[in-house]
């Protein structure tokens, strides 16, 4: 195997072979001197990142906003490729339950037949109150049978209720026991409004909504859908 021959030079010229080099030839290398964090790295907050983290904020758009208010002088980038290796870790055991089979349904009691994912994510969302008798007796078997299905029906009442009541101070709580429920879709829904928290308070308190706006765009597209399919069949 070749060896490495070093010699440290000054401006004056070649000077005494460096202390980890013996007789011309290079045996260890130096340590590298870790540098000291400072406010534009995020290593200076990572007390702060760690205890927010473990509280369930595991956005990095939504960190960097905060440890911006506390001083941080970096970049997004800097932020995110510092929290990846924290994403790495707690990302098999999601995976591992996405990679679950496929939970199979129990059939309709009132009609004998085979419930759809689709019905049962309709009546998952429904208040009581709006249910018809037959459909109740679809949600009380759901919920005794599937345990994750009882958990899910109850965060999305909770979820709910915080809307039409206005009640933003419910909504933290909420956030936590949805990150740290058993279903994966939960906890990504509330990653995601982690994302933009700030938008999420204002939606839940103003008034005012886009709703109407997105309705006319999906209709604009529908049109534009059968005018392009009437156009090909003519």
């Amino acid at each position: 195997m070749p060896q490495l021959k070093v010699r440290a030079k000054t401006r004056f010229g070649e000077r005494r072979n460096h202390p980890q080099v013996l007789d011309g030839l290079l045996t260890t290398l130096p340590e590298r001197h870790a540098r000291t964090p400072t406010p534009v790295s995020p290593a200076y907050y990572e007390g702060y990142l760690t205890r927010r983290w473990a509280e369930g904020c595991a956005v990095a758009r939504r960190q960097f906003t905060e440890i911006q208010r506390v001083g941080f002088t970096g970049c997004y980038t800097h932020l995110a490729r510092f929290i990846v290796s924290w994403r790495r870790t707690a990302e098999p055991a999601e995976k591992k339950q996405v990679a679950n089979p496929v939970v199979v349904l129990p059939g309709d009691p009132t009609r004998g037949r085979l419930l759809t994912p689709q019905i049962a994510s309709i009546i998952c969302i429904k208040p009581r109150a709006q249910l018809t008798p037959s459909q109740e007796a679809v949600v009380d078997m759901l919920k005794a049978s599937l345990p994750d299905y009882a958990v899910m029906r109850r965060l999305a009442m909770r979820f709910r209720g915080i809307l039409r009541g206005r009640d933003v101070d419910k909504l933290d709580a909420w956030l936590t026991d949805a990150y740290h429920s058993a279903i994966y879709t939960m906890r990504h829904f509330a990653r995601t409004l982690q994302g933009d928290l700030d938008a999420v308070r204002n939606a839940v308190t103003e008034p005012w909504s886009n709703g109407q706006t997105e309705g006319q765009i999906s209709r604009l597209k529908t049109l534009k859908r059968a005018m392009y399919g009437g156009r090909e069949q003519a």
